[in-house]
């Protein structure tokens, strides 16, 4: 799918066409992760394809209008993967609502380099999408963020999902989650100072040694 770098100078009718272009790029993934699977297998299938998806932290798809870009560019982070992963259980005929945690980076059980422990420490207080779903009447926690590779750092990667139980969270809150009806989200645009966008370069960096070749 073509990048949307000019979103700013697209036009209205651009603007819409282009999220005709989003659905349908959505519905054709739907479409094929959910084929000949009953319900449950569609969505562990689902679940499973949006946390193998490599974790990177790209600020211009944190965004309500572009997580879609995530299915090109092949990574992404917590927010388009978990408005990737809310769009598909809304297909599915699921209630999904958004909880949003604070957190802060140099608090994340990451053996971090001295230089990116540095950078961390100066970050402002974050946040953490993750989504809640309405299964079996109850509100399960639904957690896609770290893909598999990324247990060689320790981190809590959530990879036998049963489709029924609570996830962990890859990250400790140090506070309340807050959420979020879909038709929320546009109200939870992230902001990126100079300081957080030293940060990701950083942290991309890492993960991608991480993985190796």
């Amino acid at each position: 799918m073509r990048s949307c770098a000019c979103w700013a100078l697209l036009s209205k009718e651009g603007r819409a066409d282009f999220f005709l272009i989003m659905a349908e790029v959505i519905e054709d993934k739907f479409r094929e992760w959910t084929k000949g699977k009953n319900a449950v297998q569609a969505r562990v299938n689902i679940f499973e394809k949006i946390r193998d998806i490599p974790y990177a932290a790209i600020p211009e798809i944190a965004d309500s209008r572009r997580y879609v870009e995530i299915l090109s560019l092949r990574k992404g982070s917590c927010t388009p993967k978990h408005l990737l992963l809310g769009d598909m259980y809304q297909r599915l005929g699921m209630q999904v609502l958004y909880v949003v945690y604070p957190f802060r980076w140099d608090e994340v059980e990451i053996d971090y380099p001295p230089q990116l422990m540095s950078l961390a420490r100066e970050l402002p207080l974050s946040h953490h999408l993750a989504c809640m779903v309405d299964i079996n009447g109850e509100l399960i926690l639904v957690d896609a963020t770290l893909d598999p590779a990324l247990k060689k750092l320790g981190l809590p990667v959530n990879e036998e999902w049963d489709g029924v139980s609570h996830t962990a969270l890859p990250i400790n809150p140090c506070g309340e989650g807050q959420i979020y009806h879909p038709a929320e989200v546009p109200l939870m645009q992230a902001q990126h100072d100079e300081a957080s966008l030293a940060f990701y370069s950083e942290l991309n960096r890492l993960l991608e040694v991480v993985r190796g070749p």
